[in-house]
């Protein structure tokens, strides 16, 4: 996240105060991976960024500049865990 740009709450104070950060950008330098699954005509496959440890991005590979879905790394790590089975 070195790379993200923060931005801080418009509900800030001078004091700090109880605020949240958006980071910003970071997804731009991620590293990504593509689905081993992926072939040269497209098809239907996701991309992978690696290198948050707390959380993991996906994206669809036929769109990189499009939405990208965060989810926490546990929760991805389970999810993958039911589609081994």
């Amino acid at each position: 996240m070195s790379v993200a740009v923060w931005r801080k709450s418009s509900y800030s104070n001078k004091e700090g105060g109880d605020c949240v950060e958006v980071a910003e950008g970071f997804l731009d330098a991620a590293d990504w991976r593509k689905s081993m699954y992926s072939n040269q005509a497209g098809g239907n496959c996701i991309e992978v960024a690696h290198g948050h440890p707390h959380v993991v991005p996906v994206r669809d590979s036929k769109a990189p500049r499009g939405p990208v879905l965060v989810f926490p790394a546990g929760a991805w790590a389970a999810f993958v865990g039911v589609l081994k089975g």
